[in-house]
């Protein structure tokens, strides 16, 4: 090559490196799990940030989003929803971009509510909300955002699920219902009674009670009004230490009804119930770890090794793995970009297909309806809380039994 050749290749080296595409960036993908860590509900809490960081391990390990990693780190809102607002700012502040939560409704609407407020005033700073379990229907209904995926079923869709299993059911002729008094509770009651006269006209609504989420300490008098009303089945949407203690009072009263729970797999149920629960409890999920075809043993073995305690929940795998998917997908961890490719995304899951709704950002999924039951060391080998008792898949249900008609009018940003 000639000097003049050799000057000229230098001058285009240099007139095209500032143009040139670098190489891609690896990111660190911070979560921030906004959860009671302290308080009533703190094991369920804590229970359940665990199982996002075992994910996060997981996904780092399995290269699920390239080469970008995730870290999964817990603010305690202390199950309040003023709380809730002062950690949310506080992890805007120190830099994250994607924010996890679901115990409790009232929480997740007042999240939405301030999630939607930042992201309008704050363009190419936006965070996106992941709700893994506060599961109002209004949150994908008449308060849907485009900045809010819910991967967990609404209550009516469980609802909805759950009574398709109760109706053949002529056993049941009287149910009481009893919730916390927040708008979850609430929900669960109205779609009780609405899908059990759509269904079952004949059964008789024996009673109907809402209490004060995280207060009542002893629910003797209320088991006693169900005992007194002769009802043989009870449905609620309790969770944690409301459940833990409902259960527990129903047992010291030998209260003969079935339970029909959302959350009979949550933290501190199990022991309560014990083998007074065998047979007669309930719940209605999104996975059941002793269920046919079984996915996910890995994960409840390498948590009950790590922490001492039972992976029980099918949607930290189905945020993670949708999250890395669509980080993939784009190259990007943006968020906007990251959420238009989540609308629509298909995955298989601990559970089965499912798929994100583009109209309401609601997860489609597979439902299960499981027993609590004595171990047996074949199809039931899976107990929790070390109480010899686990729970019996019962029937699984396709994604179309629970679907909803929604009431979403989405507005997306530009791309």
């Amino acid at each position: 090559m000639t000097k003049r050749a050799c000057a000229v290749a230098v001058a285009l080296a240099f007139l095209v490196a500032p143009f040139a595409l670098p190489a891609a960036r690896a990111d660190t993908v911070k979560v921030a799990f906004i959860d009671p860590l302290s308080g009533p509900f703190a094991p369920v809490g804590q229970n359940q940030l665990r199982g996002f960081q075992l994910l996060a391990d997981t996904a780092n390990g399995a290269a699920w989003a390239g080469a970008h990693r995730f870290q999964v780190v817990g603010f305690d809102n202390k199950g309040s929803p003023q709380e809730s607002l002062t950690q949310l700012k506080a992890a805007i502040d120190q830099g994250y971009r994607y924010i996890v939560q679901g115990n409790g409704s009232g929480v997740g609407l007042a999240l939405l509510d301030a999630v939607n407020k930042h992201n309008e005033r704050n363009p190419g700073k936006e965070v996106l909300y992941l709700n893994y379990a506060a599961i109002d229907p209004d949150m994908t209904n008449s308060k849907c955002s485009f900045w809010h995926f819910r991967f967990d079923a609404n209550s009516d869709m469980k609802m909805e699920a759950l009574t398709s299993y109760i109706a053949p059911d002529k056993r049941i002729k009287s149910v009481y219902l009893i919730g916390q008094n927040y708008a979850f509770g609430q929900a669960v009651s109205r779609a009780a009674k609405d899908y059990l006269a759509r269904k079952r006209p004949d059964i008789k609504i024996a009673g109907d009670d809402l209490h004060p989420i995280g207060q009542v300490k002893d629910f003797s008098p209320y088991i006693a009004k169900i005992k007194a009303s002769g009802a043989d089945t009870v449905i609620t949407g309790n969770w944690g230490a409301d459940l833990a203690l409902l259960i527990r009072a129903a047992k010291d009263a030998d209260l003969k009804a079935s339970f029909y729970t959302y959350y009979g797999a949550t933290t501190g149920v199990p022991t309560a119930m014990g083998a007074a629960g065998a047979e007669r409890v309930k719940v209605i999920g999104n996975w059941v770890v002793n269920s046919d075809g079984f996915s996910g043993k890995e994960l409840v073995e390498a948590f009950k090794k790590k922490y001492g305690d039972d992976f029980y929940t099918a949607q930290p795998h189905s945020m993670l793995g949708m999250l890395a998917k669509a980080i993939k997908e784009t190259g990007s961890t943006e968020p906007v970009k990251v959420a238009f490719a989540l609308e629509g995304m298909a995955l298989e899951s601990l559970n089965g297909p499912v798929t994100m709704a583009k109209l309401d950002h609601q997860l489609q999924q597979p439902l299960y309806v499981a027993t609590w039951v004595k171990t047996n060391g074949k199809d039931i080998r899976y107990d929790q809380e070390n109480t010899g008792y686990g729970w019996r898949m019962d029937k699984r249900m396709d994604a179309y039994v629970a679907r909803q008609p929604s009431s979403c009018q989405m507005k997306r940003p530009g791309m």
